[in-house]
């Protein structure tokens, strides 16, 4: 059997003790494949394997850590967020595993909510229509807004936001690519232009979703994607999109940054068209059919 992969975005990218301390929470329970921290985000992204009991014990862990040691009261970073724990996701590396997946959220969701007493909110899978986004837009106290006027409502836990941790967006999904690209300049309202005409829910290409952001730290600004469904629009293409778009606007594209870890398939039909060949797929290789994959 397969393990499960979580990957838990967490509201801190610049304090060192703090990240190594998730990390070792999570560790503590799961196998940790990778952190990636950005400053400028103030945001890390951990990548973790095991089973279900493994990735909710893990995860548990990990919310409570973070719950402990990050404010948000005090926290500034050019990434969305509504808790500490800002949203974890379970993720099938198998299609035919996803209600293993659904499972493992759903019991993770129910303690954090009883035995860390923070407002968990279900997306994805758990609660289809319902991204992370349904969640961010203007904040924590907007969000609190609309709970206390009967919007919406916490799936477990209390109907009040921590104050210093938030809540917590909880979920399930399928393996998506959190991929940036970076633009020169200072142009933030160019790097937004370009997110909205790459991004799906404006007419853009299917499966990303894009944001324009500016990385003070970094001296440039940034068109942040989640690449939804890698098959329907390949990174090659979104790369060719943003740049696409960016020259039409007077901006240069600088380059870019994968998140945490990426599906094979999705390095290999990038592989396959700089090369031009045709119907390169993970079937072609060899570790992966070693493995049996």
């Amino acid at each position: 059997m397969l393990p499960l992969e979580a990957v838990p975005n967490f509201s801190e990218g610049r304090d060192r003790a703090t990240i190594d301390a998730i990390g070792e929470a999570l560790a503590g329970h799961a196998r940790l494949l990778d952190v990636h921290s950005d400053a400028d985000h103030n945001r890390s992204v951990y990548t973790l394997v095991g089973n279900e009991e493994q990735l909710v014990a893990a995860l548990l862990a990990g919310i409570a850590c973070a719950s402990e040691r990050i404010d948000l009261r005090a926290h500034v970073g050019a990434h969305p967020r509504i808790g500490a724990a800002d949203v974890v996701p379970l993720v099938p590396i198998r299609e035919a595993d996803a209600e293993r997946a659904r499972a493992a959220a759903l019991e993770l969701a129910r303690r954090v909510g009883e035995e860390l007493a923070l407002p968990v909110f279900l997306y994805a899978d758990l609660a289809p229509g319902r991204g992370p986004a349904f969640f961010r837009r203007g904040g924590t106290s907007e969000l609190q807004r609309r709970i206390d006027e009967g919007e919406l409502a916490p799936d477990f836990g209390p109907g009040q936001l921590d104050e210093r941790a938030g809540g917590v967006i909880v979920g399930a999904r399928r393996a998506l690519i959190a991929f940036n690209v970076n633009l020169a300049g200072d142009d933030l309202d160019g790097a937004r232009e370009v997110a909205r005409a790459v991004r799906e829910r404006d007419g853009g290409l299917p499966g990303v979703r894009a944001l324009g952001l500016r990385l003070a730290g970094a001296g440039h600004v940034q068109v942040s994607m989640n690449v939804e469904d890698w098959r329907a629009s390949p990174l090659h293409e979104v790369v060719a999109a943003v740049e696409r778009e960016a020259q039409a606007r007077g901006l240069e594209v600088i380059g870019a940054e994968l998140v945490g870890l990426l599906p094979a398939g999705a390095a290999v039909a990038a592989a396959g068209s700089l090369l031009r060949v045709a119907g390169l797929d993970p079937s072609h290789v060899l570790e992966l059919r070693l493995l049996g994959e």
